[in-house]
């Protein structure tokens, strides 16, 4: 869009006044696909809808306006935006005042957002990464002009002071940074949401405390790549020393923070995890694959050899320490010589747990354009050997934790067992144990009597009063 628009906080008067002036109340349904930080985006635009004047419902054809924050890591993802935009379609026909607007990184590409113009042409608003930041003058023009808006430009600004909606009480995520300057060559990231942009420490850690003031007990930090945090500030504030900051405000909670890439998973960062009171003992350092020459051709910047360095290092200063990973099966060439390397790396390392995905092309990146001779099939069979191999590590490794007492946020009532409760562990560790909805949201006690693939169980023995 061109034309000069009125400043974020011109835009927001003007359109609260505006919505004001209806008989009712217009209410605004938002859904955020992806990932956690696309989650964090989307209780960030509920904010600024709310701010605007629009009341939040969960029920979409009660919706005056309605927002489809998209993801656009893999192929599914979009094939779920796209299916839902056609459902949408009965509901602007039946209100053709109803505005329909789609953000994020999907949109970002101009591929996407060519298909959405020819093919759902009632989507009144296209919005890439800059959602947060550029909502308002997207909105306002669109109820100014009575035309579709689009920016599709990835962001290159930092979002602050944002008043997030925040969907639960007891944990919360922190957006610590955006962007991502690794171009790995399957990924579509540094395409769409831009270069590494970092947030000011000032602003993160009072972020954090009213968190910690209001009763928050986990926090989840987050950026396409963490580790990289300050590199753009003149302060020279880096992930190891805000990590170290935030873990000196007093409170009863956890920090916790993801993606972490291991080729900046420095000593420093190693360390400022064992040595946080408050950070969680958990480290997930996605590997990608266990062959270095499929690592190579992924753009990782790092061998097989560097990234168990960095896992003896901390396991030699505590054994038992949870890490968790992220695999990719099936990218294009991958032999079973280079599939078999990453059976061996998994034997080697024992992950505690995994997110494993076959590979999905992402059109404009590097990887697309390679050969893939692969069929599909047997990718789906090493997927089901890489799943089978993990299962087996796990019931192992949970073992670990029989006769323990582990500390606790209780986080949800279990779907399987009626009169259980669910959370997870320092070690980000499923358990499941008898209790109540009076729980939620607080730290128990637990000592562990059964371990399984996908979870460990015991018995609450009391609700812990420590820090940790």
């Amino acid at each position: 869009m061109q034309e000069v628009l009125p400043p974020q906080a011109e835009c927001i008067r003007q359109i609260r006044e505006w919505l004001a002036e209806r008989p009712a109340q217009p209410l605004a349904y938002v859904h955020a696909f992806g990932c956690q930080l696309n989650a964090a985006e989307g209780e960030q635009l509920a904010g600024l809808l709310r701010e605007m004047g629009y009341g939040l419902t969960g029920d979409v054809t009660k919706a005056s306006l309605i927002l489809y924050h998209t993801c656009a890591v893999r192929e599914n993802a979009e094939d779920r935006v796209f299916g839902t935009l056609g459902s949408i379609k009965k509901l602007k026909t039946e209100d053709p005042a109803l505005l329909l607007c789609v953000t994020g990184c999907m949109t970002a590409q101009p591929s996407v957002a060519e298909k959405i113009a020819k093919s759902y042409p009632y989507v009144d608003i296209v919005l890439g990464t800059t959602a947060v930041s550029r909502l308002p003058q997207m909105l306002y023009a669109k109820m100014q002009h009575l035309q579709c808006a689009w920016e599709l430009a990835p962001g290159t600004d930092v979002p602050e002071q944002v008043q997030a909606v925040r969907e639960c009480a007891f944990k919360a995520a922190v957006p610590i940074m955006y962007g991502c300057n690794n171009f790995c060559t399957y990924c579509i990231v540094p395409y769409v949401r831009g270069r590494e942009r970092s947030r000011r420490p000032e602003e993160i850690l009072a972020e954090v405390r009213q968190l910690v003031a209001d009763g928050c007990k986990e926090i989840m930090l987050l950026g396409q790549n963490v580790n990289s945090y300050g590199k753009d500030l003149p302060d020279g504030m880096d992930f190891p020393a805000l990590l170290r900051e935030i873990d000196k405000i007093e409170g009863d909670y956890w920090i916790r923070f993801m993606s972490s890439h291991p080729k900046d998973a420095s000593p420093a960062l190693l360390q400022a995890v064992l040595d946080g009171v408050h950070i969680a003992k958990h480290l997930h350092l996605p590997v990608q694959s266990g062959s270095d020459r499929i690592l190579k051709e992924m753009g990782r910047r790092y061998t097989v050899a560097q990234y168990l360095e960095i896992v003896d290092y901390m396991r030699g200063k505590v054994p038992d320490l949870s890490l968790t990973t992220d695999l990719i099966v099936g990218f294009p060439g991958e032999t079973e010589e280079d599939f078999a390397a990453t059976l061996a790396l998994m034997e080697r390392v024992r992950f505690d747990n995994m997110y494993s995905f076959i590979y999905s092309p992402r059109p404009g990146t590097k990887a697309a354009k390679l050969d893939d001779p692969t069929p599909a099939a047997e990718k789906s069979a090493r997927m089901q050997r890489l799943l089978a191999l993990q299962r087996e590590t796990a019931v192992e490794n949970n073992r670990r934790f029989v006769g323990r007492t582990l500390k606790v946020l209780c986080d949800g009532e279990s779907k399987k067992r009626p009169g259980n409760m669910t959370g997870r562990s320092t070690e980000n560790m499923l358990v499941e144990f008898p209790g109540n909805a009076a729980q939620l949201g607080t730290f128990v006690q637990v000592r562990i009597t059964e371990s399984h693939s996908g979870m460990i169980a015991g018995t609450c023995i009391g609700k812990d009063e420590q820090n940790g």
